[in-house]
């Protein structure tokens, strides 16, 4: 039996092909609203534009055509896919086992609220005298309630000392089960009964910005004194082209261009070298053996945790062959 050499590298081979998400941006200068732009990248592209680095920034930076912004108002300002959620509320409490179905849904806003009329109102406090709730900047010093758990029945203890809501929860959480969580009126009524006047943290806090895909990126790259909330319903973000692409909290309802992108998958190449045994009377290029090995090729690279987006096919060496005896191999290389 003779012994072959696949060659894979500029002659012959079989090429291993792999993938990764990246994404490809599209200005898109035409004037809609935030809900428009969203509808438009997720049927002409993917989503609207998540940009998660510094690198993003400058690439968008110089792919921009100022030529191209017109008279729409807010020049240089265009929408990318960072929205604050407003309606994204939750208890710091994480054990799901307290609340009853739908229990969690229960709120006691004061009228007009929550309204992040500051910006940033990511945080709740209670009103002793009616019970009801406001939203606040989570960095307030203020007293708080906290909650004792015991099976099913909560008890409520009021902390007298001032703390920002993240200290709040840590010390709710160090000597006793959580900031308070509030499942329904009657729940609600203990807590004002316990309370001297003044407003108090509770455990009811939101997330903020999000990305319209869902991605989990925390690189923002607001402009100085952003996002400000200015008119009370800016929940939305532009990029200020004029300033270097930084971002501006805007009223989801204004039309302005915006940017999408669209997922492509790179191809990359792995090349391997092979040597082959020939079995006797075997033609190592005839197309039915060389199907064959590129099935038990796949099967092994799929064992070693490759996933089905690789492929493998055979690349033909000049004489549009796939193998070569080793010692010619050698010797046309030797003559090179």
């Amino acid at each position: 039996m003779e012994k072959v050499l696949l060659i894979i590298i500029a002659l012959s081979g079989l090429s291993a092909v792999s993938s990764h998400a990246e994404r490809q941006y599209h200005f898109v200068y035409e004037a809609k609203n935030m809900s428009e732009a969203q509808r438009y990248c997720r049927e002409k592209h993917t989503d609207l534009a998540t940009v998660d680095s510094m690198e993003v920034v400058k690439l968008l930076n110089d792919m921009l055509d100022p030529n191209k912004l017109g008279e729409h108002g807010n020049i240089y300002r265009v929408w990318i896919g960072l929205y604050d959620d407003l309606d994204s509320w939750k208890w710091s409490m994480s054990d799901t086992s307290f609340f009853k179905p739908r229990e969690t849904k229960f709120k006691q806003w004061a009228s007009g609220e929550p309204n992040n009329e500051y910006s940033g109102e990511h945080c709740t406090d209670i009103r002793s005298n009616d019970g009801l709730w406001n939203d606040r900047r989570c960095a307030a010093r203020i007293n708080a309630v906290c909650l004792d758990v015991r099976g099913p029945n909560a008890t409520f203890v009021l902390i007298e000392s001032a703390m920002n809501w993240t200290e709040a929860q840590s010390y709710c959480r160090e000597h006793h089960t959580d900031l308070a969580s509030v499942r329904n009126l009657t729940e609600n009524q203990q807590i004002v009964e316990l309370l001297p006047p003044g407003i108090y943290w509770i455990g009811l806090y939101r997330d903020s910005w999000k990305w319209s895909d869902g991605s989990s990126s925390p690189f923002r790259y607001w402009a100085g004194g952003e996002p400000n909330n200015r008119n009370y319903n800016e929940a939305c973000v532009a990029a200020a082209f004029h300033n270097s692409g930084k971002w501006k909290d805007a009223d989801c309802g204004l039309r302005k261009h915006f940017i999408c992108y669209k997922s492509v998958v790179p191809v990359s190449m792995q090349v391997i070298k092979v040597r082959v045994q020939k079995p006797n009377g075997v033609d190592l290029n005839d197309p039915a053996f060389l199907a064959a090995m590129l099935v038990e090729a796949k099967k092994n690279l799929r064992a070693q945790g490759l996933d089905d987006n690789v492929q493998v096919a055979w690349r033909k060496q000049p004489d549009g062959q796939v193998f070569h005896k080793e010692e010619e191999e050698k010797k046309k290389r030797d003559e090179l």
